[in-house]
């Protein structure tokens, strides 16, 4: 009679041991790593980055690569154009993991075809997998380097969130979602009852990825340069214009701070090739269009 209690106590702990393996399979997913792009005019490039936005510069890292611009251990790249008449500047968005062997193969394991590890010069380690869309995702493990402080004229130490072009959002979701396990963030259109973004945040993390829905088949440079865009947080959103000022600045066009439909202060740029940097505060100043938040804010 003693052996049934001991029983029913080992197949409770397979179980559990069943359920924590299936539960721990897939590594963490913690933030955006990088975010690369093309350019047809670097100097303009380096104007934005290095003297309106104050962002330190660095060495590449990436075949190909001709310039990295910092905010902490995240960085965003560029390189020439191969096809400068092409109008999609956005190369890849790379996010991080603490573990680039075994996110590999989970990945794999799924059928989601990948490229071999590869080591870089800053020790870190990266492979890259192409999601339903064609949008090429890469994913970074960092090696143990101290990060620089950033400089006192950076107007931002932390990007936030990356977001490019869907057109099959049931796909992209089987993938982020139910793959990669992203959750939802945000979502929310120019319209009451309208979907035009969609953010899901890292698993293990609060930067997030953005859906950009409802746009043209075949979009032109400029349109493809405000969907494929990538994100800056600040925590106060007049401060941060005002240092910009300070740099040479001034509001023109669609240069102008505004508060989003998610309730949030945000101000955009762009670069010579019309890619949009956003800038934005961490937190809503109103309550948001369309739905509720449902996970954490980001914050530097």
């Amino acid at each position: 009679m003693k052996r049934i209690p001991i029983l029913l106590l080992l197949l409770f702990v397979a179980i559990y041991a069943d359920s924590q393996t299936a539960a721990s399979a897939r590594p963490r997913i913690t933030g955006i790593d990088h975010v690369s792009f093309f350019t047809t005019a670097p100097e303009g490039v380096r104007k934005l980055y290095g003297e309106v936005l104050g962002l330190p510069a660095a060495d590449p890292i990436e075949s190909g690569s001709s310039i990295r611009y910092m905010s902490g251990t995240q960085w965003v790249g560029y390189s020439p154009a191969p096809d400068p008449k092409a109008t999609d500047r956005m190369d890849h968005v790379a996010f991080t993991t603490d573990n680039i062997a075994a996110l590999r193969r989970y990945l794999s394991e799924k059928g989601i075809k990948a490229t071999q590890i590869e080591g870089r010069s800053d020790h870190s380690l990266a492979f890259s997998v192409t999601d339903p869309e064609g949008h090429r995702i890469e994913f970074v493990e960092r090696g143990k380097g101290e990060v620089a402080a950033a400089p006192a004229s950076a107007v931002s130490r932390r990007m936030i969130h990356a977001g490019f072009l869907v057109y099959h959002r049931e796909a992209e979701d089987h993938f982020y979602r139910e793959i990669l396990g992203f959750r939802p963030y945000w979502h929310g259109g120019m319209k009451e009852g309208e979907t035009d973004w969609v953010s899901i945040q890292v698993p293990d993390g609060t930067d997030w990825l953005e859906y950009m829905l409802n746009q043209p088949a075949h979009p032109d440079l400029q349109l493809t340069g405000v969907m494929n865009h990538i994100s800056y947080g600040v925590a106060d959103m007049k401060k941060t214009q005002a240092m910009m000022e300070s740099h040479g600045w001034k509001p023109h066009g669609d240069e102008q701070a505004e508060i989003g439909r998610d309730g949030k202060w945000q101000l955009d740029v762009f670069d010579p090739d019309l890619s949009r940097v956003e800038l934005m505060e961490f937190k809503p100043a109103q309550k948001p269009c369309c739905s509720d938040f449902t996970g954490p804010h980001p914050s530097e």
